[in-house]
């Protein structure tokens, strides 16, 4: 996983138990209530924005410090949270799971060995851990010829038990069922690099001798490539898997190098090509067909892979707004709780948490927010957010989640390029959530008197161009929050925003990305 700097963990974290803990109380003003009035008269000014005006917008803003509202508007409404959906999630899987939570993927010995011959069955069993890459697969193989085994004269078997056979939400669009930020959930999967999207493959183009060279990453025969493209004098291409198959369609023109990131149709068909594929390069040999299958009691362990913490796993999953992680983590909280690796034992574990945190106004149908029927209340995700600050794994979970106006990739995540060179960068950390006509920012900012704030934006069914930037002026206006003085301007407040990602999470459009 990538890491930041030392520097940059010891400032967050310093900044994260601050938050924990919060300050000294800011100093007293001769009227205390000039400043909250100053604020609602310049938030409601940046909400008379023409775009809202057939629109839905809920805004919530507290003080962390002593709970006191002060601002809201339309506060107990249920809205469409799209990403902010993984604040949920991924606080209850801190505190279900636990930090420490790993996912173990294992090679289990189903036969009789003798010599360098297993009589019997090979099984690849896994537990979710969307975090396992070609290289992972290969480990695995290679600790199984190590172990001495040569020929398997049974079939591989691949366990995906630890989770039910619902690969898809039971709202997701159809016709995201390709893309990879929509990738069917498994418990046997593979990613193509260390963003970690589980259940897709890097499907690349370029022109080379007057034709179009296509390349996959991992390296892989499970996707049929269909190349109807042509080299041209521009880069005018389309990467794409036909509905319900694993044939991908390219076509148009090549000029230059372009990729594309592509769900498969089944991981963990996917994942067992990969194993198979390795141990056969590792020099071992399996007779029988692949298989699905659970592995049989008493079957003795050949090889372990476990993945990185879930304390870990929360950084690239929060910054990048990893879609596939939340709903992975919610089929292992129901495995953790009930025995069920299924999205309704999971979202049993979520909903539970959040009502018991002040999350009162909640309609759950998945763990991400990939669904339209989600839906929560910004006083809802405001309290909640408040509550959690007391909670053991808080200072992890608060430097997972996207800091607005820092470059650094696995620091400003999806707020990177939002926010620049205003007073709400490398202040503002907060949840981003984007689909069409939905948008949301949830999260704690510091005020300029130094008092912790918490706020939630929702803006719900506009029409026209993304109003994005109505919630980062607001977020900046909260940086700039006084109790004791008024602030002037609430206007210059995009200042170094580099792309607007529009109606998707902007780290969801790759390759090219806000």
């Amino acid at each position: 996983m990538r890491r930041t700097s030392a520097s940059l963990v010891a400032g967050a974290l310093v900044a994260a138990l601050a938050w924990a803990s919060g300050p000294s109380s800011p100093a007293v003003a001769l009227d205390p209530t000039a400043g909250v009035a100053d604020l609602t008269q310049d938030i409601n000014q940046i909400l008379s924005d023409s775009r809202l005006t057939i629109a839905r917008a809920g805004v919530v803003v507290k003080s962390a410090q002593t709970g006191e509202d002060l601002y809201a508007t339309d506060a107990g409404k249920l809205l469409t949270p799209a990403s902010n959906t993984k604040l949920f999630t991924s606080a209850a899987a801190a505190e279900t799971l636990g930090l420490d939570y790993r996912f173990p993927t294992t090679v289990l010995n189903a036969g009789r060995k003798a010599g360098s011959v297993l009589t019997g069955d090979l099984v690849l069993r896994g537990t979710g851990d969307p975090t396992m890459l070609a290289e992972d697969y290969d480990a695995l193989a290679a600790a199984v010829a190590k172990a001495g085994v040569k020929l398997v004269t049974g079939r591989l078997v691949a366990d995906d038990t630890w989770f039910d056979g619902q690969r898809l939400g039971n709202d997701w669009a159809w016709d995201d069922e390709t893309a990879y930020y929509a990738a069917p959930i498994s418990a046997l999967t593979a990613s193509p690099d260390r963003d970690y999207d589980a259940g897709s493959v890097i499907v690349a183009v370029s022109a080379e001798d007057g034709k179009v060279k296509v390349t996959t990453t991992p390296p892989t025969d499970y996707l049929k490539i269909v190349n109807q493209a042509t080299t041209g004098d521009e880069t005018d291409v389309l990467i794409e898997r036909r509905h319900g198959t694993r044939t991908v369609v390219i076509t148009g023109t090549v000029a230059d190098s372009y990729q594309e990131w592509v769900a498969v149709d089944d991981p963990t068909a996917y994942a067992s090509t990969l194993f198979r594929a390795a141990l056969k390069k590792h020099g071992v040999k399996v007779l029988g067909p692949t298989v699905t299958g659970a592995a049989p009691e008493g079957a003795g362990e050949l090889a372990r892979h476990e993945s990185m913490t879930l304390g870990e796993l929360l950084v690239p999953f929060m910054k990048l707004s990893n879609n596939i992680h939340a709903e992975i983590l919610t089929k292992a909280m129901g495995r953790e709780a009930a025995n069920q690796g299924t999205w309704a034992a999971g979202l049993k574990v979520v909903t539970d948490f959040a009502r018991a945190n002040g999350a009162q106004v909640i309609n759950m149908r998945d763990g991400s927010g990939l669904s339209r029927r989600d839906g929560f209340s910004p006083a809802s995700i405001a309290q909640f957010l408040t509550a959690v600050r007391g909670k053991p794994w808080f200072p992890t979970w608060y430097e997972s989640l996207p800091v607005a106006g820092n470059a650094e990739r696995f620091v400003g995540g999806t707020l990177r390029s939002r926010m620049r060179n205003t007073p709400a960068a490398d202040n503002v950390r907060a949840k981003t959530g984007s689909l069409t006509g939905v948008t949301a920012l949830s999260g704690y900012v510091t005020s300029a008197d130094g008092e912790p704030l918490v706020f939630s934006i929702m803006l719900n069914q506009y029409l026209s161009a993304s109003p994005k930037d109505i919630e980062d002026q607001i977020a900046v206006r909260l940086a700039r929050f006084s109790r004791t003085a008024a602030t002037a301007d609430v206007s210059p407040l995009r200042a170094g925003q580099a792309s607007q990602a529009g109606d998707l999470e902007c780290s969801w459009l790759k390759p090219v990305e806000c």
